[in-house]
């Protein structure tokens, strides 16, 4: 299960993302990120209540980091240590902004 809130302000999108982003839950993502992210020149993940990321997920982030590498800038903030030790074993650390 994965809960999607959107906030967008004029050219930033922020998504706050609560539950699982798994093979389940990445399509859901990516379709709300396809939907809002034209035009937008600043995008920012809120992982705060994120508890799982799988590979699935690593590529929504990861197509959605190579948008904005076109167009503005991407971040993510409030990642957990487990999380956080995906996008280390994976290098994800290295390509994404994370605050």
């Amino acid at each position: 299960m994965l809960n999607i809130q959107k906030t967008k302000n004029d050219k930033e999108l922020g998504i706050t993302l609560e539950g699982r982003l798994d093979t389940t839950t990445a399509p859901q993502l990516e379709k709300e990120l396809k939907a809002d992210v034209n035009g937008v020149s600043e995008l920012c993940f809120d992982f705060e209540k994120l508890e799982y990321i799988s590979s699935a997920g690593l590529r929504v982030l990861l197509s959605a980091q190579k948008i904005m590498n076109k167009q503005g800038h991407m971040v993510i903030r409030n990642v957990n240590e487990d999380i956080m030790e995906i996008f280390e074993v994976t290098g994800f650390s290295d390509i994404l902004d994370i605050e």
